[in-house]
């Protein structure tokens, strides 16, 4: 998993599995390096294999997260097995989904300066 601090986005990718075994340490780290200039997420789902209620859970509470703040949650690309949970738990109408050619371009962020970079596979 790699986190990325872009402007005032988080990107987070490299997300094999999201499932009880790991979806408190993504909420863990987003809490780590959250800030108050922070005003988006973006979840890259593009590498996700499998899903679980767990993983579920931690893209609402960041969901819920993101809106106390004026922020959002944006999960992009998400393969096929991860957007059919999204339609089966219905979460597709509650999450705001995007796929990677119908990102606008301003939410596609230039790479980071050196100092910056945490790590992030990038769409």
């Amino acid at each position: 998993m790699t986190i990325q601090q872009n402007l005032d986005a988080l990107c987070i990718g490299g997300i094999k599995e999201l499932d009880a075994s790991n979806a408190p340490v993504l909420q863990e780290m987003v809490s780590a390096v959250l800030t108050e200039t922070v005003r988006n997420i973006e979840l890259d789902l593009s590498e996700t294999v499998f899903l679980d209620s767990c993983g579920l859970g931690a893209l609402l509470a960041l969901r819920n997260k993101m809106g106390r703040s004026g922020g959002v949650l944006r999960v992009l690309n998400p393969t096929p097995p991860a957007q059919h949970i999204f339609e089966l738990t219905r979460l597709h109408r509650v999450l705001e989904i995007v796929k990677c050619e119908e990102v606008p371009a301003a939410l596609k962020r230039p790479e980071p300066e050196a100092g910056r970079r945490l790590r992030m596979a990038v769409c």
